[in-house]
């Protein structure tokens, strides 16, 4: 029996508008990633989901909070499912980042994708033959979609933000 996992990406922050590097900060969702998180809810609002999972950073339990709310559930938190680590990168501005040697301390892309294919592991033991809602972030997200289709990283296309995409563990 399959597990149905419903991949989504947090609404839009501030530091997205920004363009500063998030990271494992917590972040804050803007009036807009709000607003996109309740989209995703009401069109979720008739799907057949067991579970909503997140990951423990602010931006994302806010957008499951709002989408999870439509059926009564609660949200369940993960450090698997954090954004990458982007070391000493951190709360930096994106563009000035462009032509900078990349510091020893950010997660590599092996570490990356090793934590996606824990947290694919952990969905598939905890909620197997369920419709699991599972929010992480950009990055992450990529790498859970890079493990599970067999791609490179760079061969995934990347989420927007409050993006849904479907995969069948």
């Amino acid at each position: 029996m399959k597990t149905t996992l419903y991949l989504v990406r947090h609404g839009e922050t501030f530091d997205n508008v920004n363009r500063i590097m998030q990271g494992q900060t917590q972040g804050q969702l803007n009036p807009t990633g709000i607003q996109q998180a309740e989209e995703v809810a009401l069109r979720m609002a008739d799907a057949p989901i067991d579970a909503v999972v997140s990951s423990d950073l602010r931006r994302a339990i806010a957008t499951a909070e709002i989408i999870a709310r439509p059926h009564g559930l609660p949200v369940v938190t993960t450090p698997l499912l954090r954004e990458r680590d982007w070391g000493s990168f951190t709360g930096r501005y994106i563009p000035d980042l462009k032509d900078e040697k990349w510091p020893s301390d950010i997660e590599t892309l092996d570490q990356l994708q090793s934590r996606a294919c824990l947290f694919m592991d952990f969905v598939r033991e905890s909620y197997a033959g369920q419709h699991v809602v599972a929010v992480g972030h950009g990055i992450i997200n990529k790498a859970i979609q890079s493990v599970f289709f067999h791609k490179e990283m760079k061969d995934v296309k990347p989420m927007a933000n409050a993006e849904i995409r479907i995969l069948e563990l």
